[in-house]
């Protein structure tokens, strides 16, 4: 006998390493998937209780304490958690959504945040299917959330149609934002471009966030010699699902029509020297400003035939946006009270 390890060890363990997170994965969807189908049959059961019996809020504490002590082992049976599940069946009342739909691919947790924060059904959808397919955690969910992702996503004015091919001009649309919520550069609107450029690269991780799934980071004040003029972009990024390179620019002032052109230059010369023709779609450019008039940035598009976008960002939420209603407060305040009795799922 020998103890060579065989040449095929490594690829075999390789192998066998993928097949277990596979079924590990498989199984806590699973296991989702159930606990989301039970949390729901309960919300349903008092919900129809509170219509033929007239339930209210001391018979669920009751039922609460009476399920902890039966089940001592299973988180989430508190007073908080009934009232979630109730919560849950009466905004998807169709118990095959709950395996058909994205809702049903969601931690509990995320479920929770949808309940707390939107009101909307339609909107509770469109976040649930967002979530789904990129995989939030629980933080990036209440972040879109509160930044109103439903209004900014694709909102930037681009002159995309006109520069790019039909199809491919809808794809970079879906690039853009407008405005670009940047709060958690933590700076404040007196920053200079350079400051603001450099706490983007900072957190390139929470920037790559905001700008959308996809975004890779290539560079900063990336240099290029055109003729012996040197010439700075600002950021880079490369965006590997639709394999195109993005140009971003930074301005800390209001849009002006020398802005586009500026950016245009940009994108023209990355997609001269850096883009692969027979692999990579049209460069685009993503301008974001202090502030714009929309009008104005109409017109200047319209003469530029390079693709652009141009957005404005935000360092901290709108006032609207960032001050919560009562309801919301008040369920807050009520959440944290319970948190040591919830168990809720933190992910």
């Amino acid at each position: 006998m020998t103890n060579l390890i065989p040449d095929e060890y490594a690829a075999t363990l390789e192998e066998v390493k993928r097949q277990v997170h596979t079924a590990r994965f498989r199984a806590q969807r699973k296991a989702n998937a159930e606990l989301l189908q039970l949390w729901w049959r309960i919300g349903r059961t008092i919900l129809d209780r509170q219509t033929e019996q007239g339930w209210g809020s001391k018979v669920l504490a009751r039922l609460a304490a009476d399920l902890r002590a039966e089940f001592p082992s299973i988180k989430g049976f508190s007073r908080a958690n009934l009232f979630y599940m109730r919560g849950f069946a009466e905004a998807w009342p169709d118990p095959t959504a709950i395996v058909q739909r994205p809702v049903g691919q969601l931690p509990w947790g995320h479920v929770i945040v949808m309940l707390d924060k939107l009101d909307d059904q339609a909107l509770r959808d469109w976040y649930a299917a967002k979530d789904a397919h990129y995989g939030w955690s629980r933080a990036v969910l209440a972040h879109q959330i509160a930044t109103r992702l439903h209004e900014r996503e694709a909102a930037a004015p681009t002159n995309f149609p006109g520069a790019l091919g039909p199809s491919d001009s809808e794809q970079a649309q879906e690039l853009t934002k407008d405005p670009y919520a940047l709060d958690f550069l933590a700076v404040d609107g007196d920053a200079s471009e350079r400051e603001l450029e450099q706490r983007m690269v900072d957190r390139i991780l929470d920037t790559m966030r905001e700008l959308g799934a996809g975004f890779a980071f290539v560079g900063r004040q990336m240099h290029f010699d055109i003729d012996g003029e040197d010439f700075y972009v600002d950021l880079l990024f490369f965006h590997i699902e639709q394999l195109r390179y993005v140009v971003v620019e930074l301005k800390t002032t209001t849009f002006a029509p020398a802005d586009a052109g500026q950016l245009a230059f940009y994108v023209t010369i990355v997609d001269d020297r850096l883009r692969n023709h027979d692999k990579h779609r049209p460069t685009v450019g993503i301008l974001l400003v202090a502030g714009k008039n929309d009008t104005v940035v109409r017109y200047a598009l319209a003469s530029t035939a390079q693709p652009v976008a141009v957005s404005r960002y935000q360092l901290e939420q709108e006032a609207d946006a960032a001050l919560p209603d009562e309801r919301t407060l008040v369920e807050a305040f009520t959440h944290e009270l319970t948190r040591a009795d919830d168990g809720l799922v933190e992910s």
